[in-house]
């Protein structure tokens, strides 16, 4: 499979993972006293989140040029357009758990860190394979044009985060308290240690971001196989994660059909893949910028219209989520309210 080669010296990598580790330690400490994260203050940190992202590239741009620099961007709107997707299922998790908003931004933090971790794997070993045996393509993305029609048809379906496999293995594992501590994510009850239910809700979040990982890794894939680009699009989108939830988390209804959007990427991302190893070859990264960046406008454009008149539930001056009952409600996507069980 031919794609971009750039020698990347060893101090480019660590200086880059220099760069992504300050900037978590960074959001840590403004966040350590577990504040309400307001709409305005999740704005404009994904603002700053967004610049830091769009300013690699132009990094990019002057150390290789437009082809390198255009490659990244393509990777990064495709892996931040599929990121909403996580912010609808984060959503469905925290009411399931009706985990306070106050502790929501610590869940979140480990939750990328770990995203981080989960992806690095996936990105070199599907490089690898990608670069060892051609009929991976095939593969991959037949399993991405699966994925983007399972997408497109099973919106609504109703998600447990209890039944998740990794989920139920912990709480059958670790010793749990089927309450909250505070942000503690573990506590001691009559001298044992034993996990919160904040802990059990980090764990979800986890689990659904492994597949979450699998989808958007392979999408990137699809655009190159460059591992050095691929980490990066993938690390700059994920950092954003968290102001991204705290910005949509009351508007996620307005976003009714954005996912038909984010089917069509991946179903194309598949057929690039896959016309990669025909005589066809890869398809021109222009061309594929101009797809991504076509679809995010017009299913955002069809969402928006389609829901006007619809008032989100987060306004300028109100904590994200502040609004919604300490209970669990309804979650995104039409599915019907939950209660969480109590760990065992």
């Amino acid at each position: 499979m031919n794609d971009l080669s750039f020698t990347v010296p060893l101090w480019g990598w660590a200086a880059v993972t220099l760069v992504i580790a300050v900037m978590l330690a960074v959001d840590l400490v403004a966040h350590r006293d577990h504040h309400v994260i307001g709409f305005r203050e999740a704005a404009l940190w994904s603002g700053v989140w967004i610049a830091i992202g769009l300013a690699f590239g132009l990094v990019l741009l002057v150390w290789q040029g437009s082809e390198v620099s255009t490659t990244y961007y393509a990777g990064y709107l495709i892996e931040k357009a599929l990121s909403v997707d996580n912010v609808f299922v984060f959503a469905l998790v925290f009411s399931f758990f009706a985990v306070p908003d106050a502790y929501q931004h610590k869940v979140l933090f480990w939750g990328v860190v770990g995203a981080l971790v989960f992806r690095l794997v996936f990105i070199f070993v599907g490089a690898e394979l990608l670069q060892l045996f051609f009929w991976t393509a095939y593969l991959f993305g037949a399993f991405l044009i699966w994925t983007g029609y399972r997408m497109a048809v099973s919106k609504n379906e109703e998600i447990h985060p209890d039944r998740n496999v990794i989920v139920r293995l912990v709480k059958r594992v670790v010793p749990t308290d089927p309450r909250f501590h505070g942000g503690h994510f573990f506590t001691k009850t009559n001298g044992r240690r034993v996990a919160t239910l904040l802990f059990v809700a980090l764990v979800a979040i986890e689990a659904t971001d492994l597949i979450f990982a699998v989808d958007s890794v392979a999408a990137i894939l699809a655009i190159t196989t460059n591992t050095f680009l691929v980490w990066t699009a993938n690390a700059f989108a994920v950092l954003g994660l968290r102001s991204l939830y705290f910005c949509l988390a009351g508007l996620l209804r307005r976003f009714a059909y954005l996912h038909y959007g984010l089917a069509v990427l991946l179903a194309f991302a598949g057929v690039k893949l896959i016309l990669s190893e025909t005589p066809v070859g890869k398809l021109p990264i222009p061309l594929t910028l101009g797809v991504i960046v076509a679809t995010i406008t017009v299913s955002i454009a069809w969402s928006l219209i389609a829901t006007r008149g619809q008032d989100g539930d987060t306004d300028r001056d109100t904590p994200a989520g502040a609004d919604r009952p300490a209970t669990a409600g309804p979650a995104p996507g039409g599915t019907g309210p939950h209660h969480p069980e109590a760990p065992s």
